[in-house]
């Protein structure tokens, strides 16, 4: 299957360049899978499609201020370190810019109190480097010179940091937001646990895997680059209950989606624990554990388009998105959800 098959129009104009006011109030595209049928709504409808039983699967991951703008020891001119993947302490997997003159044993500053050298050189800009902090912990460093890692097609500056995490964030690691779950209220996830909807938590730390371009043209020969996924023993136990006992898991954003599948046997029961995934979703997939999604509108040719395309149909999901744009829907991170059930 090439690539290209997965590309579709975009007026730029529809891209969402800031967040809409309160969280979810932006719009929401319904697709019943079984009967075919399409539904504009707001996102505070996802109570209507909820029911007593089901099970909504969040990713708990917090974005930390990934971008690290700072210069090379004894040279001028700026250079940017993008965390991607924390390997211990110390050691953290980076993207940087300009790639050419950032070679291994380069010293970069970023503050008084903060600085790296670079162990390894990877492909396409990767870098291995070994951080030093010299007061405070690596954390207060960073959310001091650190920026929010907003994709490069939002142009607008960000007024406020939260917008760009979920209302339940709680474990710092990831380079992206799980965007789907940016649309969530405090006070609609508490009317979803009224209704009797099981709300339970998985990680994965967001990294290069999610947002990485798909650069070769056959789909089947791009390799996805790995990110931390875990899963408790008792979310387990839970989540295998309601499984076998016929409830419907629904993932919220395509993080969500593939932790499970990534946990999920050949029989549809959830290991736990913690690992790297890679795994690469894209039609022909066989889904083990995920009967519905909430799930934003991607970027054309993007692994997400993929994974998604693989829960319908590539080219029912494409029809989707031209309605989509001719109903001015608002995509990426900051725009509009779809629901697919």
């Amino acid at each position: 299957m090439k690539t290209q098959d997965f590309f579709y129009e975009l007026d730029e104009k529809l891209i969402a360049q800031t967040p809409i006011e309160p969280r979810d109030h932006s719009r929401l595209l319904v697709y019943d899978k079984i009967n075919d049928k399409i539904s504009h709504k707001h996102f505070y409808d996802i109570l209507d499609y909820l029911h007593k039983g089901d099970v909504l699967v969040i990713n708990n991951t917090k974005v930390i201020p990934a971008r690290l703008i700072g210069h090379k020891v004894g040279c001028t001119g700026n250079m940017e370190v993008f965390l991607l993947k924390r390997l211990d302490l110390n050691h953290y997997e980076v993207l940087v810019k300009p790639g050419r003159r950032i070679r291994a044993g380069a010293e970069i500053e970023f503050s008084s109190d903060l600085s790296c050298k670079v162990l390894e050189e990877l492909d396409k800009g990767g870098r291995i480097v070994e951080f030093s902090v010299k007061n405070g912990t690596f954390e207060s460093a960073i959310d001091k010179v650190g920026q929010m890692p907003l994709p490069p097609y939002i142009k607008e500056k960000l007024k406020d940091k939260d917008r760009y995490q979920t209302v339940y964030a709680k474990v710092a690691g990831s380079s992206a937001a799980p965007t789907a779950g940016l649309h969530f209220t405090t006070e609609l996830l508490n009317k979803v646990r009224e209704k009797g909807v099981q709300i339970e938590e998985v990680l994965l730390d967001v990294g290069l895997g999610t947002f990485r371009p798909v650069d070769e043209e056959n789909i089947e020969d791009h390799k996805m680059h790995s990110e931390r996924v875990y899963i408790t023993e008792d979310t387990a136990t839970r989540l295998n209950k309601a499984k076998s006992e016929g409830r419907r898991i629904i993932a919220v954003g395509t993080t969500s989606v593939r932790t499970l599948e990534s946990f999920a046997n050949e029989n549809g029961v959830l290991g736990a624990g913690v690992q790297d995934t890679s795994i690469f979703i894209y039609p022909g997939y066989k889904f083990r554990f995920v009967d519905a999604m909430i799930t934003n509108f991607h970027l054309p040719c993007s692994t997400l388009l993929m994974l998604v395309s693989a829960f319908v149909d590539r080219e029912k999901i494409l029809s989707i998105y031209n309605i989509a744009t001719k109903e001015k829907y608002r995509f990426f991170s900051f725009g509009d959800a779809m629901f697919i059930y």
